[in-house]
């Protein structure tokens, strides 16, 4: 009897261990997101209490802003200062707001500055970034538009393929292939929900190895940055991208057309994101990518 007791004894202190372990591998919070036709992730959020706003989730940035056509809408916001801010296009002049609040489902932010700029997702009246949710493991599910926030690993985390990150201020580089032919270029890509394309090379890779040459230009094309700067881009059709574990065949790429060292930085961008569901580690050191079912979609013209 003395032994079946403390049999049981043990069994039950082991119960709320193996339960407070296994909740860590279930969301703390969910938030619905919509996915645009710019490929965008698009958040409904409350500023300051008063002011209903449409925000894009942008992986490439550490502050919340709102765009200047937006800002006459927004009662709640008072503008106290203008300085010089820089943009991954240039730099420019932007107002700036102190003291603001933001809600996001139930989770509440006080305190926070805001910066106004030219430019958000379409259809979006500004943008915020992963910093909101500091050491909580993001998981973005597109195929029911839903990011989750984890304590611990999701338990299914063995599905999907590990690669390391290297986060330079906040911003989230991953290493690629393109593959062109026999020849296999390695290049870094900042992963960046902002842009609704696939790949875009920055300017210094694509004349290095010559992807005009290489490829077959099939457009061209402007893109403005928040701020308003124009950059001129090409765009072809690239055999082969890889991308982990995983090989793309058939993508539409992008690349810069300018002074060679002006843009330091390619990027992956929402057409390729929205393909995969993606969990980012609480420590932003690694991401975890598994193809869904947008995979076969019609890539964005």
């Amino acid at each position: 009897m003395k032994k079946f007791i403390l049999v049981l004894t043990v069994i039950l202190i082991q119960i709320p261990l193996l339960t407070q372990a296994q909740s860590s591998n279930l969301p703390t919070d969910s938030i619905p997101f919509q996915l645009s036709s710019h490929n965008n992730i698009i958040i409904e959020a409350l500023l300051n209490g008063e002011d209903s706003v449409k925000l894009m989730f942008h992986t490439g940035t550490g502050s919340l802003s709102i765009i200047r056509s937006s800002s006459p809408k927004l009662k709640s916001i008072k503008w106290t200062t203008e300085t010089k801010v820089k943009s991954w296009g240039g730099s420019s002049t932007a107002r700036f707001s102190e003291n603001n609040s933001l809600r996001i489902e139930g989770m509440i932010w006080d305190s926070l500055p805001i910066w106004e700029n030219e430019n958000s997702g379409p259809g979006t009246d500004g943008k915020f970034g992963p910093n909101f949710f500091e050491a909580k493991i993001l998981a973005f599910d597109f195929e029911r538009n839903l990011l989750f926030l984890y304590e611990g690993l999701p338990v299914n985390i063995s599905e999907y393929s590990k690669m390391p990150i290297t986060n330079k201020d906040g911003s989230l580089f991953i290493e690629a292939w393109t593959v062109i032919g026999e020849n296999r270029y390695k290049n870094s890509f900042l992963i960046h929900t902002g842009f609704g394309g696939s790949v875009l090379y920055d300017d210094a890779f694509s004349e290095k190895h010559k992807l005009g040459e290489q490829l077959e230009i099939t457009n061209e094309n402007e893109l403005r940055d928040s701020y308003g700067n124009v950059l001129k881009t090409k765009k072809a059709l690239l055999p082969n991208f890889q991308i982990g574990e995983f090989n793309i065949k058939g993508l539409p790429i992008g690349f810069f057309e300018g002074s060679i060292g002006r843009q330091k930085i390619s990027v992956i961008g929402g057409d390729i994101i929205k393909r995969f569901n993606i969990v980012l580690d609480a420590e932003r050191q690694f991401i975890y990518i598994k193809p869904n079912a947008l995979m076969s979609t019609p890539y964005k013209a």
